[in-house]
């Protein structure tokens, strides 16, 4: 097993190749190949159809006695993949095709046949003009008879398309102008758009900048919280935004805009008023005038509802002291 992958193999010294015999093989010996159908063929033992590609083992001859420039002709031995008939066929170097010889039929070979014709008929005619001069003049005679009726029906044909297809080179000149004039309209109407949105797009940046700009030079400044003197200072203040404002008069209802609700709070009347003999309406700020009951504190402008329940909550406490 080592030795089959070297080159060079040991010769003896006694080694004379002129004493080996040398194998006879007979002209026609056959060698198995292995080969593709090189035609659509039929058998005639059974019909059987062989497609054009289908595989075969067959049996490859040289063919005595026959070549073509030198070349040899082989013969090739197949057998039918149904009735197993032999079928055989040989090269045709002259035509760089195959010739079926045995045991079946070509097909689709009208056009081969048609061109064999046309070959048969041209070397008849060449082998009767050989011997025949009158036979030469005759031919001539009708190939240009031939000629002129082709040339003539060509001639009609010509005239018929130039009657029935008449063409007006002026009109195709006027409309390739009219068109090439609208593309030139039309192309410089699209650079006017453009250039009109361009200069729109860009007075419309110039008009952003230089509002941002006036935002940020004229921008006003972050209000700052204000520092309350004592703890109940808030009641004093604004009412707070709307929507707290919402939410307290849907839940209880607004002093401010119902004044009904004003004159359920009465002060407490104090002795002390009767002692030293003042009239109690004019020392009282709150006092009853014509059967309505008063504010006990007056309201201020810009004062809450909240700052006034607190000052009637501040009035009872100090009454109640007393």
């Amino acid at each position: 097993m080592s030795e089959r992958k070297v080159l060079n193999k040991y010769y003896p010294p006694d080694f004379d190749p002129s004493k080996i015999p040398k194998l006879k093989l007979p002209k026609d010996r056959q060698y198995v190949v292995r080969l593709m159908a090189p035609f659509n063929m039929r058998c005639k033992t059974c019909g059987e159809y062989i497609y054009k590609g289908k595989k075969f083992n067959a049996r490859k001859e040289t063919v005595q006695n026959e070549a073509y420039l030198g070349l040899p002709i082989f013969r090739f031995y197949i057998k039918c993949t149904r009735c197993l008939a032999e079928i055989t066929f040989k090269t045709d170097p002259e035509n760089t095709d195959y010739t079926m010889e045995h045991g079946a039929t070509r097909n689709f070979q009208a056009e081969k046949l048609l061109e064999e014709e046309e070959k048969r008929v041209q070397k008849e005619r060449e082998d009767e003009e050989l011997n025949n001069p009158m036979k030469v003049l005759e031919n001539r005679t009708k190939d240009s008879k031939l000629e002129m009726e082709v040339l003539e029906n060509l001639q009609e044909l010509k005239d018929l398309n130039q009657r029935q297809a008449h063409v007006d080179f002026e009109a195709m000149l006027r409309q390739h102008r009219l068109s090439e004039e609208e593309r030139q309209k039309q192309e410089q109407e699209e650079d006017e758009r453009e250039t009109a949105a361009l200069v729109e797009e860009s007075r419309k940046r110039r008009l952003l900048e230089d509002s941002d700009s006036e935002e940020e030079d004229g921008a006003p400044a972050p209000p700052q919280p204000a520092l309350w003197p004592n703890p109940t200072a808030i009641l004093d203040e604004a009412p707070k935004p709307k929507r707290k404002a919402e939410s307290w008069e849907r839940s209880v209802g607004s002093l401010g805009s119902r004044p009904q609700l004003s004159g359920l709070v009465v002060v407490k009347k104090i002795d002390l008023d009767r002692s030293t003999g003042r009239d109690p309406a004019a020392s009282t700020p709150g006092a009853v005038r014509n059967g309505k009951a008063a504010d006990p504190v007056a309201r201020a402008p810009g004062v809450s509802s909240l700052s006034q329940l607190g000052a009637y909550s501040d009035s009872e406490d100090s009454s109640g002291s007393n």
